[in-house]
């Protein structure tokens, strides 16, 4: 093919705003048809924490009872209390439960409405080709759309209910800490000093200083993460791009090359893990130190008070209860640096995707664009077509043409002449350049690439892959398939496979023409496909053609090496390399670029 995407323009990259990338969220949920679903799950699990949040503030006030009956070892009053216990804790146990599966399915949701919005938008028309010629941001799709989104909606889910959860605990329980250490006065040296509420104070700066030092170690997970999702698709990717082509590999003796490939991507995986996981060392230091400060601090705070005599043993431990629920509502940050800094990474990944994809119907939109119309004589026309690429311009040696209904007409060119990049522009995926493509009133041509392609399901559905077009019968099916030499195919018909795994390049590519002889167009544009058959192959698929396509224009981009009477016009496609090339495109996105010493690996490969 005279075009490899390696040839096309590649986009700079350009990070966006964490409120970018909110807003791009919310505007994926806010289109997406499960919203009232997810509306009514978050209603829910906000009752059942509020619920809860009731039930710990109870079960916070049942310690005092508890343990004063303890200390007047009041036997009566303890059996008292622990009925009270198991009434309290009935009831937690029910709410947490249904927390529990409120909270799987707003991840289940909440995955199903993201990845849904994703494929929705990714698969608009020409949007997920055009997202391979937009630089990293275009790199593996399939790990965004499945494995992002996925951890996406678990860490959303769960960092959210965890937020909420700790916010409200922080609202019921710091009214009971203020309460107790209200009233109390420090003597220090004579003086009297009172704080009112010393409690509430105590904890807010205990973890305020916590949050503040586990921010300042943990914050470069955010980049780390990233980059280690970045690698991991790498790798994949490149297993992926071996077991596609084993064989090929196997006869050229290329497994050591393929190993050497695979160790190599596998090196910048670990080397990422080695990042996060010396950064999460660092971040242990500071959680870990206050974990084990944690245990006793809460004692100490409210020492002052219970060995003044202002509250009772039971009231020192209603005391430690409640300072432990405020400060477990303030650490929230801190026992989850690690996970936020997951979570806005993969939020990265996944916003910077969509931003993306819209952004690719806007993809060099400084540069020119090609014009298209529509001729009601019923004429495909080229009036001084100009197709820009980064390496020159592709146009036709002749200015003017026009091709009527019924023609069939071969374009040739160097193989560097571009054209697959013509063939793209006559069906409107590479819309760049200048002039203007006129398309024949109320007609839809049927594009053949080189390389076809075939929908999952039976035989019989892949045939009748007709855009809309009615069903033909199994007759004629076999019929065609006799024509061009697929016979055995005939009674497979109901059998369901992966055809291009099945069948050899050239089987795929005659399956292609069965397909399209099926369809019966009025305009086809072939890139290519023709040019791998042999002699006797193709004398086959061009008597088919001639039968079944009779009235059909036939326009095929090739080597030109075909029947001259079945295309006796001849139209010539070359590359003007003085003409401005295609400017890089530019596109919004937090995607890391492969670091130098991959990209220069791959460059020499």
């Amino acid at each position: 093919m005279a075009d490899h995407p390696d040839d096309m323009a590649r986009a700079s990259v350009e990070a966006s705003s964490l409120r970018d990338q909110l807003a791009t969220i919310r505007l994926a949920l806010a289109a997406s048809p499960i919203r009232k679903y997810l509306l009514w799950l978050s209603i829910g699990i906000v009752a059942v924490i509020v619920a809860t949040s009731i039930g710990q503030v109870l079960l916070n006030r049942w310690n005092q009872p508890f343990y004063d009956a303890l200390a007047r070892r009041d036997m009566q009053g303890f059996l008292h209390q622990l009925l009270v216990f198991a009434a309290i804790a009935g009831t937690l146990l029910v709410l947490n439960v249904g927390q529990t599966w409120l909270n799987q399915m707003i991840r289940l949701k909440l995955r199903e409405a993201l990845t849904l919005d994703l494929i929705g938008e990714w698969m608009l028309p020409a949007r997920a080709f055009r997202l391979t010629h937009a630089g990293a941001i275009g790199v593996n799709p399939d790990q965004r759309i499945q494995q992002d989104v996925g951890h996406l909606s678990d860490l959303s889910t769960d960092l959210g209910v965890g937020l909420l959860q700790s916010f409200i605990l922080l609202a019921s329980f710091i009214g009971v800490l203020w309460t107790l250490s209200s009233g109390f006065v420090f003597h220090i040296g004579g003086h009297s000093l009172a704080i009112p509420g010393y409690m509430v104070w105590a904890a807010i700066l205990y973890a305020g200083i916590a949050s503040w030092l586990s921010w300042l170690v943990g914050r470069p997970l955010i980049r780390f993460n990233s980059d280690r999702y970045s690698r991991e698709a790498e790798l994949r990717s490149s297993v992926v791009r071996v077991n596609e082509n084993v064989d090929a590999i196997a006869l050229a003796h290329g497994e050591a090359d393929a190993k050497r490939q695979l160790e190599l991507d596998l090196g910048t995986v670990l080397g990422a893990m080695r990042r996060i996981y010396s950064a999460q060392i660092n971040l242990s230091w500071v959680t870990d130190t206050y974990g084990w400060i944690t245990v006793v601090a809460p004692i100490l705070v409210a020492s002052p008070v219970y060995f003044a005599g202002d509250i009772s043993f039971g009231g020192l431990m209603m005391a430690v209860g409640a300072f432990n629920q405020v400060n477990a509502s303030l650490r929230w940050f801190i026992n989850n640096i690690g996970a936020i800094a997951d979570w806005r990474a993969t939020l990265m990944r996944v916003a910077d995707f969509r931003i993306a994809l819209g952004e690719t119907d806007v993809l060099h939109d400084t540069e020119k664009r090609i014009v298209f119309g529509e001729n009601p004589d019923g004429r495909l026309t080229f009036e001084k077509l100009e197709i820009a690429s980064p390496d020159g311009c592709t146009k036709l040696a002749e200015p003017h043409v026009e091709i009527s209904a019924g023609e069939r007409v071969m374009f040739t060119g160097d193989p560097r002449a571009g054209k697959t990049l013509f063939f793209r522009a006559i069906a409107g995926l590479w819309p760049w350049g200048s002039g203007r493509i006129g398309m024949p009133a109320k007609e839809v041509p049927v594009f053949v690439p080189h390389t076809p392609y075939f929908p999952l399901g039976t035989l019989r559905e892949v045939l009748n892959h007709t855009g809309g077009a009615a069903k033909v019968d199994d007759a004629e099916i076999s019929a065609v398939l006799a024509e061009v030499g697929l016979e055995r195919l005939s009674s497979s018909l109901d059998r369901s496979a992966r055809w291009e795994h099945e069948l050899s390049n050239d089987e795929q590519r005659l399956l292609a023409f069965a397909r399209l002889a099926l369809r019966r167009p009025k305009w086809v544009i072939i890139d290519e496909a023709l040019d791998t058959f042999d002699g006797a192959t193709l004398r086959r698929v061009l008597s088919m053609l001639e039968t079944r396509l009779a009235g059909a224009a036939i326009l095929n981009i090739g080597r030109g090496q075909h029947n001259n009477q079945f295309f006796p016009r001849s139209l010539t496609i070359v590359k003007d390399t003085g003409r401005p090339a295609l400017k890089p495109a530019r596109v919004r996105a937090g995607a890391i670029e492969p670091p130098p010493a991959v990209a220069v690996r791959r460059e020499k490969k």
